[in-house]
């Protein structure tokens, strides 16, 4: 039978994403002997191995992999039927937008107000999540939209209209030498012995390979920067989260992103497709600077949260 219930799909991905039986055992609530014994009844029905075990601890296999994302997609998918279900049920509900915190910040900014003029527009709700997490969002019915950036977040199958195009900055500790330069190349940013590009985690929470440390949460990243443990290449619209211990200096090579309004495809709700609308209203305007216009190739230095004072 190759009928598989959500309870075996659960149990999979938390040791798919534990790569430990112990720790995926505490997620679930349950003991572990229950798990191991669930794991192995999943892989003689499916005729595969999906974890290699032995003593350094637990790997997928090539099997393991394709199921962990498969099950992903699942779970997602009842975990939004449920969820969109119970909101149709509630018309006075607000629009849930997702976006990465810090990150295209005077477009959203700009995107609320230009929706909230609009009359009978639902009220919006903002989602602020950290690197990547756009996309479960909407798939498991937590977001309605989302502000995402491509090439670097997950768009496969969604609906999509493009907002805005921008070239990208090194984030860089106030005291290195790098900062006070006017521009800087990829190669150049590559190729830092004692300032490693950070490396954030892949869909299946392992890490590349590289030097860099390994980080999860904005908050993590930017006080390994300002310590000058760790430097990153942002779009220029992100720098809004710079802390005073940081340069914003531009990467005149670096492949432009394009941020864009994304939703479920096939949505019927005329709430989302107002909102989309808005957004597309504004696809032709340049997003204003937090301090007023930058000169080109100038390098700034942050002045608190949300701010960037021209050094220019």
């Amino acid at each position: 039978m190759d009928d598989l219930e959500t309870r075996e799909l659960r149990y999979f991905v938390a040791v798919a994403e534990e790569l430990h039986f112990g720790r995926a055992a505490d997620r679930l609530g349950i003991a572990q002997p229950p798990l191991s014994r669930a794991i192995r009844r999943l892989e003689r029905r499916l005729g595969v191995q999906l974890l290699d075990r032995d003593r350094r601890g637990v790997a997928l296999t090539d099997a393991g992999r394709v199921l962990l994302r498969e099950a992903r997609t699942a779970l997602d998918a009842v975990a939004a039927a449920v969820r969109r279900t119970r909101r149709a049920g509630d018309p006075k509900r607000p629009l849930v937008l997702a976006s990465k915190a810090g990150a295209s910040h005077e477009l959203l900014r700009r995107l609320l107000d230009a929706h909230a003029g609009e009359p009978g527009a639902a009220p919006v709700e903002v989602l602020l999540c950290e690197v990547g997490e756009q996309a479960r969002l909407l798939r498991d019915g937590r977001a309605d939209v989302a502000l995402m950036h491509h090439p670097f977040d997950d768009l496969a199958g969604f609906d999509t209209e493009e907002l805005h195009v921008e070239g990208q900055v090194a984030i860089l500790p106030a005291g290195h030498p790098l900062a006070s330069r006017d521009q800087l190349t990829l190669a150049e940013v590559r190729d830092v012995p004692d300032l490693p590009i950070a490396r954030w985690p892949r869909l299946d929470g392992t890490y590349p390979d590289g030097p860099g440390p390994e980080v999860r949460t904005q908050s993590q990243l930017a006080q390994l920067v300002a310590l000058g443990r760790t430097l990153l290449v942002i779009p220029a619209s992100s720098r809004a989260w710079q802390w005073p211990e940081h340069v914003a200096v531009p990467v005149v090579d670096a492949p432009e992103a394009t941020t864009v309004i994304a939703w479920p495809p096939g949505s019927r709700s005329q709430a989302v497709a107002s909102l989309v609308r808005s957004a597309a209203g504004l696809r032709d305007a340049a997003p204003r600077p937090p301090e007023g216009p930058e000169p080109d190739g100038a390098h700034t230095r942050a002045a608190g949260p949300g701010r960037a004072d021209d050094r220019g």
